[in-house]
């Protein structure tokens, strides 16, 4: 990661990070603490969470791992509550935890994948926002930044980035820009950043019914050729690396 630090001193702040543990996330983390911000990093899997927080030893600052599912109002509640109790505010929030599913056309698409991936998604992020902006308006002051995708804004083909992902992420450009509305008067900012294609763990971990039928062998051979096509679309030819988004 080669960025200037000096320009993005975090030095004292309190950055919670969703979707922390992996991919992106770990990257935004990464980038949090190497700044010089108390990070915390919330996720699903302890596992990775545990990984994520021995690589940010390197940057010396204090962290806090929290085992934590977006879906679950109770879980989100007890991360803000968590994170308040150990550093006393939060004064940085990347709203980050997602996932992909389905790979399929409309006509074919999985109705209980589709409500999963807007419950996380989009439901996900709302009740992040929810229970943290109440901690940032006491406070007097906060920055939040949202993940949307290159797939919010324009319409991808199932193999890149199916229905259901791409409604997700286009929600949630419309909802930092309402929460950014809204939210103003606090002294709170609420941006949303939208990566294109990056080398992450997206899609490949995620949690699947224990009924679902194993990968569509011409499906998966049309995502491959998708993929391989979207690097004519990329001026530098070649996907982004996680640790990029560092500054953003």
């Amino acid at each position: 990661m080669i960025v200037d630090s000096k320009l993005f001193d975090l030095t004292g702040k309190v950055a919670l990070v969703t979707g922390g543990s992996r991919g992106l996330g770990r990257g935004m983390a990464q980038g949090m603490a190497a700044f010089g911000a108390k990070t915390v990093v919330a996720a699903r899997a302890k596992d990775k969470i545990d990984e994520t927080l021995e690589i940010l030893k390197q940057y010396n600052v204090e962290t806090l791992g929290v085992s934590a599912d977006m879906t679950k109002v109770e879980d989100i509640q007890r991360m803000v509550d968590e994170t308040v109790k150990k550093f006393g505010r939060i004064d940085i929030l990347v709203n980050n935890a997602g996932i992909a599913r389905g790979l399929k056309p409309i006509h074919e698409e999985n109705t209980d994948d589709f409500d999963v991936v807007l419950n996380t998604n989009l439901r996900g992020p709302f009740l992040v926002l929810k229970y943290v902006l109440p901690v940032m308006i006491k406070q007097g002051k906060g920055s939040i930044i949202q993940t949307s995708s290159t797939a919010g804004i324009r319409a991808e083909y199932p193999e890149i980035a199916p229905i259901a992902y791409c409604t997700a992420k286009s929600g949630i450009i419309m909802m930092t820009q309402v929460a950014a509305l809204e939210y103003a008067k606090y002294n709170i900012r609420v941006n949303c950043i939208a990566p294109g294609m990056h080398h992450s763990e997206l899609g490949h971990d995620n949690p699947r019914p224990k009924d679902a039928q194993p990968p569509d062998p011409k499906m998966m051979e049309a995502m491959q050729e998708s993929m391989k096509k979207t690097m004519e679309d990329i001026p530098l030819g070649r996907w982004g690396e996680s640790e990029e988004l560092a500054g953003l």
